[in-house]
C-alpha cells in the first residue's frame, strides 16, 4: 500500500517557533532584570555616567613634635595669635560607639559638640532618641554638649516620599541649633556625619592657621564594618570658617579637599540589630531588595568576609576601577594611625579592630 505523503508545512508557520521561544524567554529576562537590575546598571555605569569633576587636592603636612607655626608655613598659611573656637556639628541616628570614639578623640580641641537627633528616621519611621537615653555615657563631654531634637515627619508605608527630603529637613534644622550654640563668624565648623571623624592634628591645623580656603572638604580613609576593611576614601565631610552665608549641608561645596584628614568608618556597629536598623532607616534604604538581606546570620557572614551588605557592585566610573574592586574588601592587620581614643580603649572597642568581626546580639 502506498505511503501517504507528509503534509507540507506552511511557510507562514516558520517564524512562529523563534517567536514562541522569545515569548517564553521574556518573563525570564524580566525576572533577571528585576533581580539583577542594579548590578547590571552598576556594571555598565562607565557607559552611561560620568565621574564628578576632580577635587583640587591640597597636600597635608604633619609629623609628631613639629611646631604648628612650621606646619602652617608648609601649607602656605600663617600662624594665628590664638586658636579658633571649634564647633563639631552632627546629625545623630544610632552610632553610639562611634560617637564615643569621635567625642573622645576630639574633646581636647572642640568648644561645642552640637548634636541633633530626630524621633523619626530619614525614611519617615518612628525611632527612639538613642542619644537622649544614653547621654550619661558621654559625661566626659557634658559641659560642651548642645543637644536638639527635631520633630520628624511620619511617612505612611508605601509612600513615595523621598528620604533625602526628610534628611534635608534635619540639616536645615541644624542651622538654628548652631545659632543657639553660640557660633559666630570666624569659628571653625565641622560638618560631618557621626562616622566621619577628622584627625585631631587636622582640627588643630585649621584652628591655628590663617589663609586656608573658607570651605574645605576632608579626604577621609574609608573603612567598612571596622578598621579591618579599608575601602578607598570618602570626601563628604567639610571644614568651614563660619560666616553669614554658611549653611549646614552634606554635599559637594567646593573644589578644594585636604588630603589624608581622618577616618570614615561606615556600618561600624557593635550589635547585629544596629545593622538592620540603619539598613532600613537611612536614605539608601531602597537598597534592601529582599527581606533576607536583614537576616542576622547573613549580615554576620558578610561582616567577616568584607562583602557588600546590599549585594551591590562597586560604584565606579571606569571598567578598570570597577574590575579592580570586584570581590571582598582585603583585610588589614594594621591598627596603626587610627584614633588614639580607640587604641586607648581597645578592650571596649575590640569589634572595631582587626580580628574583631564577630558581632553581638541584643536579644
Amino acid at each position: 500500500m502506498a505511503t501517504k505523503p507528509a503534509r507540507p508545512t506552511s511557510r507562514r508557520l516558520a517564524p512562529k517557533l523563534p517567536f514562541a521561544r522569545f515569548l517564553i524567554g521574556l518573563p525570564i529576562c524580566m525576572i533577571a532584570i528585576f533581580n539583577y537590575g542594579d548590578k547590571i546598571s552598576y556594571f555598565f555605569r562607565p557607559l552611561w555616567d560620568k565621574p564628578p569633576r576632580p577635587f583640587n587636592a591640597l597636600p597635608h603636612f604633619y609629623a609628631e613634635n613639629v611646631s604648628m607655626e612650621h606646619l602652617c608655613k608648609l601649607h602656605g598659611w600663617s600662624i594665628r595669635s590664638q586658636p579658633r573656637r571649634v564647633f563639631d556639628a552632627i546629625i545623630f541616628s544610632n552610632e553610639l560607639d562611634l560617637l564615643e570614639v569621635r567625642w573622645g578623640e576630639l574633646n581636647p580641641y572642640v568648644t561645642k559638640f552640637v548634636i541633633l537627633e530626630s524621633n523619626t528616621t530619614f525614611t519617615g519611621k518612628p525611632k527612639p532618641l538613642f542619644f537622649s537615653s544614653n547621654r550619661a555615657r558621654y559625661a566626659f563631654a557634658e559641659g560642651k554638649i548642645v543637644h536638639g531634637v527635631h520633630p520628624g515627619r511620619i511617612v505612611p508605608p508605601g509612600s513615595n516620599k523621598d528620604p533625602f527630603v526628610l534628611e534635608s529637613d534635619q540639616r536645615v534644622a541644624m542651622n538654628q541649633l548652631l545659632y543657639d550654640a553660640g557660633i559666630s563668624n570666624d569659628d571653625l565648623l565641622i560638618m560631618a556625619d557621626t562616622d566621619e571623624i577628622p584627625s585631631p592634628h587636622t582640627v588643630q591645623l585649621m584652628q591655628w592657621c590663617d589663609g586656608m580656603p573658607p570651605v574645605l572638604h576632608l579626604q577621609l580613609k574609608n573603612y567598612v564594618y571596622s578598621f579591618e576593611f579599608r575601602d578607598d576614601y570618602s570626601c563628604s565631610a567639610t571644614f568651614h570658617i563660619y560666616g553669614p552665608e554658611t549653611r549646614y549641608r552634606h554635599s559637594r561645596q567646593t573644589d578644594f579637599i585636604l588630603s589624608d584628614a581622618g577616618w570614615h568608618c561606615s556600618f561600624c556597629f557593635r550589635h547585629l540589630e544596629d545593622f538592620v536598623f540603619k539598613m532600613t532607616a537611612y536614605s539608601h534604604a531602597d537598597r534592601v531588595k529582599y527581606s533576607e538581606f536583614l537576616n542576622h546570620s547573613r549580615i554576620q557572614k558578610i561582616i567577616c568576609k568584607g562583602d557588600n551588605l546590599f549585594d551591590m557592585l562597586p560604584e565606579e566610573y571606569t571598567f578598570q576601577d570597577l574590575i579592580k574592586k570586584l570581590g571582598s574588601i582585603p583585610r588589614s592587620t594594621s591598627a596603626v594611625h587610627l584614633p588614639a581614643y580607640l587604641i586607648e580603649n581597645a578592650d571596649k572597642f575590640r569589634f572595631l579592630l582587626p580580628g574583631g568581626c564577630l558581632r553581638e546580639r541584643l536579644i
